[in-house]
């Protein structure tokens, strides 16, 4: 269950999608046994969807698209790989500028599409966005009742020594915080726990900031690793709270990285070259991996793998 996302995401989905997918297409029904895994890993990207729902559209690869990616939809639900950059909700008119207005693009005029999950603008991965007001119902009761398992991957700084552990902390608003929608630790705040696994250390190199036209060595190493963090509540901002309560903050993290300037400078638009070099990343390394529950009495789960940053950033030289 806390293998990287690939290769081995692929080998425990793709059985369910060889099965339960392809087995309904004309092609399946002509292909060689020995071709079938193969026309399963070129049509389809290694999710897991439900099974036998009436009005399934056929799945569809997670290939770059003009609006987003997506991992399943049938008549009543879309679910999409959101990208690190997209906000959920429109804050522009322009109708790109959010995840809920490129699906209204996408469902056509007269629709009106709900979110289930949300996830900050610099999160990538899994969200669910229900087609209709009783699908969107039916689903917001399970998120509301907690009857949903999230994993996320994480790159973090530094070693976490520990291959496992569980944060407990409980969370409120930063009063002292210039920034008004930031949390943090406080003891009157609600409970939230988080739990973690480690599933690579590494280091990495890096080109130093170009302060002139002059070449300068690459600087050292330095330690990151790679967890997989499943919070048990829901609490806003909480993983990237917690990993930075224990010592260990997202890579990227504007907010909760140390320097909260960050975060000011990206929303008003005036972050420097040098900013972005400390950075070290585009985008906060926190990615929504897979969700499940159990719906329509029947196990669900969705998953989506990282986007190529994300990556590329873990081959490093493990530790």
């Amino acid at each position: 269950m806390h293998e990287l996302p690939a290769p081995a995401l692929a080998a425990r989905c793709l059985p369910a999608i060889r099965d339960d997918f392809l087995k309904c297409g004309p092609l399946w029904q002509v292909a060689k046994s020995e071709d079938r895994d193969l026309l399963a890993r070129e049509w389809l990207n290694p999710s897991y969807a439900p099974r036998n729902w009436p009005g399934m559209l056929w799945p569809r690869p997670l290939s770059v698209e003009k609006l987003f990616d997506i991992i399943y939809e049938d008549g009543g639900l879309l679910v999409i790989n959101k990208p690190a950059g997209l906000v959920c909700h429109p804050t522009k008119t322009d109708e790109y500028s959010s995840l809920i207005s490129r699906a209204r693009l996408h469902l056509g005029p007269g629709s009106h599409p709900q979110l289930v999950n949300r996830l900050d603008r610099e999160t990538s991965g899994v969200t669910l966005v229900a087609k209709d007001a009783d699908t969107a119902r039916e689903l917001r009761r399970i998120w509301e009742n907690r009857q949903v398992e999230k994993d996320y991957l994480a790159i973090v700084h530094g070693h976490v020594p520990e291959a496992h552990g569980v944060i407990d902390a409980p969370l409120g608003k930063d009063m002292q915080s210039r920034v008004v929608i930031k949390d943090c630790v406080r003891a009157d705040g609600a409970a939230a726990r988080t739990e973690y696994w480690v599933q690579q250390r590494f280091a990495r190199g890096r080109e130093p900031e170009a302060r002139s036209g002059e070449r300068e060595s690459a600087l050292d190493p330095q330690p990151f690793s790679l967890v997989l963090v499943r919070p048990q509540t829901g609490r806003k901002h909480q993983i990237r709270i917690h990993l930075a309560r224990i010592g260990y903050p997202i890579v990227g993290d504007k907010l909760y990285g140390g320097d909260e300037d960050l975060y000011l400078a990206l929303v008003e638009n005036r972050l420097t070259p040098e900013q972005r070099w400390r950075l070290i990343l585009p985008h906060h390394a926190l990615h929504a991996w897979e969700v499940r529950f159990q719906w329509r009495g029947q196990p669900t789960a969705f998953c989506a793998e990282p986007e190529q940053w994300f990556a590329d950033w873990t081959k490093g030289e493990s530790g």
